[in-house]
């Protein structure tokens, strides 16, 4: 019988990834991650600056609106008995701070007062990702 036709041959492919191949997809994978996480943290902020802008346009409109077209003149601190047409959350920032606590991102300076009464004011946030957003008296 002819042992030729039954002879093994040794498969000399290995099957399997290299050292190489695994640290490149490791640090890749790594970047990714490391990326994601950098826009997640950014896109958090852009949010919370969102939050703060339009507490600031809430209170700036509900001044200005509602509370100089009443009584014309701008209260010397605002809070939610003399502005209460706007959402009361509204009045604390996105780190839970309350307009007026120390710490808070949320600043209402009122100028030119007399016995409570004050013809100016500016309201600020200060932002993660921008400048200040501040807004001013209209009339």
């Amino acid at each position: 019988m002819n042992n030729s036709r039954f002879s093994f041959q040794k498969n000399s492919t290995k099957n399997g990834f290299t050292i190489l191949e695994l640290i490149i997809v490791i640090v890749f994978a790594s970047l990714a991650l490391i990326l994601f996480f950098v826009q997640k943290i950014n896109v958090d902020a852009m949010d919370r600056d969102k939050q703060r802008k339009t507490a600031i346009n809430a209170m700036y409109y509900a001044l200005e609106e509602g509370f100089y077209e009443q009584n014309q003149f701008y209260p010397e601190t605002i809070n939610t008995e003399n502005l209460t047409v706007i959402d009361p959350n509204l009045f604390t920032d996105p780190s839970g701070k309350i307009l007026g606590e120390n710490g808070c991102s949320y600043v209402y300076e009122a100028a030119n007062c007399s016995d409570g009464r004050c013809k100016e004011y500016t309201l600020r946030a200060s932002l993660e990702k921008e400048d200040d957003f501040i807004k001013k008296n209209r009339n």
